[in-house]
Formats: structure tokens, sequence, C-alpha cells
């Protein structure tokens, strides 16, 4: 099996410490750089081009939302997802991170269990949204302007209903049961969705949808 590579970007030693300890306890994850900052987080990703990046938002000097961006936008780094490593009080934060192109979020007291799953989760290509933080930050959506809701004249009115689903953070499998399709199928209108609306993955389909009102916060 080859191993997830991953890279640590937070400007406490501790921090860096505790979650590398955690992660390599498998063998399918290896942790492959450091770094305190962001600015010097992007040249050990520029070195490294880890699988993953678990990056601290709040950083002296260039922020994790800044590196993200520099991360995100580097045609040379186009296979690297970024998590956002949190705590709840940065959800303005987190909504640019997310809109940035940011894989999900963590919150620095998740379980190790959980902590290594998520990496594994995000390593195969999907976004880590749990509820709890997402509704958090999508909240930051009701307090702004609607985007054009005309991005979705291209849809099909079933390409809107599982862009819906995927907003209110539902798996391929719960999309399937909800609308009646197989998982497969569902996977299929997801990847086309992608396509459509030119999203980097499902966590930006999901401001998509709620930025365009097709989901508002408090109907998931």
């Amino acid at each position: 099996m080859t191993p997830i590579r991953v890279v640590l970007v937070d400007d406490q030693h501790l921090v860096r410490t505790g979650l590398r300890a955690l992660l390599e306890r498998t063998p399918e994850i290896t942790v492959v750089g450091e770094a305190g900052d962001g600015a010097t987080g992007l040249a050990v990703v520029r070195e490294q081009r880890p699988d993953i990046v678990l990056m601290d938002v709040r950083m002296p000097g260039t922020d994790g939302l800044t590196a993200t961006r520099r991360i995100l936008t580097d045609p040379g780094l186009a296979d690297v997802r970024v998590v956002m490593l949190t705590t709840f009080d940065d959800d303005e934060y987190l909504f640019e991170a997310i809109r940035a192109g940011a894989a999900g979020f963590l919150l620095k007291d998740t379980p190790p269990d959980a902590l290594r799953e998520a990496v594994r989760v995000v390593a195969d290509g999907n976004a880590l949204l749990s509820p709890a933080v997402t509704r958090r930050v999508l909240a930051a959506v009701a307090r702004t302007p609607l985007a054009d809701p005309g991005r979705l004249a291209g849809l099909t009115e079933r390409e809107r209903d599982v862009l819906a689903q995927v907003g209110a953070g539902r798996s391929n499998a719960e999309i399937g049961a909800a609308l009646f399709l197989s998982p497969e199928t569902a996977r299929t209108y997801v990847s086309r969705l992608l396509a459509k609306l030119h999203a980097r993955d499902r966590a930006q389909l999901v401001v998509i949808a709620y930025e365009t009102g097709l989901v508002r916060p408090g109907e998931t």
C-alpha cells in the first residue's frame, strides 16, 4: 500500500509533534514535512508534493488562508489537498478557505482514530465536512448577498436536486437513497456537477449550493 504523504503546517510545535505522533501510528500515513508558518509551509509543500496538507488557520506572517490559496492556485500542486486545522472561532476564515478550495476542516481536538480516518477520506478524494463544523462555517453565507443564481442555469432539474443534497452534506449513498438512484449514479452526477460548475471538489459544491440560494442555512 502506498503511504498517504502529509505535511503539517502549524505555528505550535507541540501541536505538530502531537499530530505527527498520532498520524504515524498507522503505516499507511507518513508525515513528510512540517512548517511553523504559511510561507515556509508553501515551500515545504512545493518540495515534497504531499497528498494532504493539514493547515492551521491563524499563524504569524503568512496565515493559513493565504498559504492555502497559493497552494490551490499553483498548477504544479494540482493533486495536493488542504485540510484546515481549526477551532470554532474561525468561521469567517474557514468559509473563505473552503471557497478557495480547501477540502474541509479538522478540529484540533479531533480523536486520534477520527484524525487518521479523516486523512484517509480526503486522500480518497472526498470532502471532509462534518455537520458540526459545516453549520458554523456556512452560516457566514446567510450574512452575505446571494451570488448569481444564474450560475445554475445550465443544470438539469436532477442535477439541481443532487447539488442540493451535496449542499446538505450527504454522501453518495445518502443522495442515492433520497433520490432513488444507485450510489454509482449519484457519483456520476456529482462528477458532472464538478465539471459543469468548475468546482475543485465536493466542498466547493457545498458552497455553491449555499451561495446561489439553492440551500440556505437551517434548511438541511
